[in-house]
Formats: C-alpha cells, structure tokens, sequence
C-alpha cells in the first residue's frame, strides 16, 4: 500500500495568523498545571489523555467520525492550540502531513512532536509499500504509551511515575486485546478476508488472516481515486465465489464502490465487519478496538 495523497491544504488566512499573534503573549486564560497536549485525531488524543490522566489538557484536531482524515483541511483555532503545545502526538507517515505543515507555519519549536510511525519502527517494503494505520497495531501502540510518557515527564518531571504507572496500566489492556487477536489466529488462521481499504490490516495479520482484496481496488478507495473496472470485478467475485468468510469494512471513508462491495457481501452472506479511522463517539481506545476484535471473531466464527 502506498501512502495516501489524498491530503487537505492547511489554510491561513490574515485573520489567522492575527489570531495568532494576538495571543500569542496573550493575558487570556490563566497558566494551569495541566500539560497542553494537542493530537492529529481523537485516537491519539485518547491515548495521551489515558496516560496523561488529570495532568493533560488534550485538544484533538479531528475528532468527528464523520470526517475522512485524508482530506482534512486545518483552520485558525487548529493553527492556535498547536502554537500552545507542549507535546503533540501524530500519525506520520504521511498520513496527517496538516499537523506539520502547523508547526512550521507557527514555527513552534517547543514542542516534543510524537511520530507514531517513527515509534513504530516501521518501514516501506521492497516495493515501497507501506501501511501508515498504525494504531490498528497493538506493539506499536504500547511502544507509543511508553514515548507519550516520556514526552510529558520531560514537560512536568515530577509526575513522571504517575505517567509511567499509566503507560503500563495500557499496555496491560493491550496485551489482553493481543491475546484475543492471538486466539482468533488459533482458531481462524490462514482464513481469507477482503477489505475496503488497508486501514485494518494490521488487526487482520494479527489475527493469522489472509487478504485477497485486489490491490488495484483498495489503493484506488484509499487514494480518492476511481476504480478499475477490472478491479471491481475481482473484488466483487470474491464475495459471489465465496472466496472470502467477512468483509472489513471502512465506515468513514464510504462511497458507490465501496457500497457496492458491501452489498455484494451482504447478499451472499458474507458477514460485513465496520471499521472506522477514528474514535466513535463514547469509545475510548481500549473499548473501541475490544469492539472491532469481538466483531471480527463473530463474523469469523458464523
């Protein structure tokens, strides 16, 4: 998979950067304890919260399950909390390119950036593919818990045990979540599955699942891009050949293709499994990817 170029401009109007300016040495709002943490989606956000517990004041740039991350376009109150930051958490590997194109406009040195690709150690294949969904990974995220609580540990050194007790409170839960992935593999290993696009790979892997999703089609959803003819076809024959037992679906990046995939699914009882980039709302990390495992060993186990 390559790396989406689906990505929004960051827009920054005069008024903007007067914003800005204006506050930047600003009277309003009296200093706190809280640490001032801003991430790239609520996911991320979420996971600095749970480390961070009440010392972290959190702003999430996107935070609406609604909103595709893709093709997210910034704005002047997204410009002004990063300019605020302490640590900031995101994706990279291209995926939420706006949040450095912020740092460098408001030219915030301050702040310990968190790459969660970086921290992932991850690297494009032979080929050059790479899947930058890295919160579908649950080693990457324990690895992300430990970096976060480093990062506020050096913004309020005195806290640095409650952060480090929370990191491994997660990573505990994660390990519970990597058991269940771990026994779907025992039970379903080497089942076949399709998918829309590659955001939930990582759980599917995890999980001893093989993907027959034609490349062509998932690249083109991920991409923005309209897709082959051809490549339809084959995905589309997966489902009325029975080659697959669930479909992986992407709930917030849905379009006629896609629809159509999920309805091919459907009316061969092939079992459709939702996933989403972003937190739903009332979801906190663990919950959230508890749900999607649960759901994808129902659908496997029918």
């Amino acid at each position: 998979m390559q790396v989406s170029s689906r990505r929004g401009p960051v827009l920054l109007t005069g008024v903007a950067l007067a914003l800005i300016c204006g506050c930047a040495g600003g009277s309003a709002g009296a200093d706190t304890a809280d640490i001032p943490v801003v991430a790239s989606t609520n996911v991320y956000g979420d996971i600095a919260r749970q480390i961070g517990a009440g010392n972290v004041d959190v702003v999430s740039i996107i935070s609406d399950p609604a909103q595709d991350p893709h093709s997210y376009e910034a704005n002047a109150r997204n410009q002004l909390e990063l300019s605020k930051a302490k640590v900031v958490v995101e994706n990279g590997g291209g995926y939420d390119e706006f949040v450095g194109r912020m740092l460098r406009s408001a030219k915030n040195t301050s702040a310990d950036v968190v790459d969660a690709v970086e921290v992932s150690g991850k690297k494009p294949d032979a080929a050059g593919e790479f899947n930058e969904h890295v919160w579908y990974d649950f080693p990457t995220m324990g690895k992300l818990a430990d970096r976060i609580a480093e990062a506020l540990t050096k913004a309020a050194p005195a806290d640095a045990d409650a952060f480090r007790q929370n990191a491994k409170t997660f990573k505990e839960k994660l390990a519970s979540l990597q058991s269940e992935a771990a026994q779907i593999k025992a039970d379903h290993g080497g089942a076949a599955v399709a998918v829309t696009e590659p955001v939930p790979l990582y759980l599917t892997e995890a999980s001893g699942l093989r993907n027959l999703t034609p490349q062509d089609f998932s690249q083109a959803i991920e991409e923005g891009d309209e897709v082959s003819p051809r490549a339809l076809q084959q995905t589309l024959d997966l489902f009325t050949g029975k080659q697959v037992e669930a479909l992986v679906y992407n709930e917030q990046t849905s379009g006629p293709q896609t629809e159509k995939v999920k309805k091919a699914a459907e009316s061969n009882g092939i079992p459709v499994v939702p996933v989403t980039e972003t937190l739903p709302q009332g979801e906190d990390y663990i919950s959230w990817m508890t749900s999607n495992v649960d759901a994808l060993k129902t659908a496997l186990d029918r």
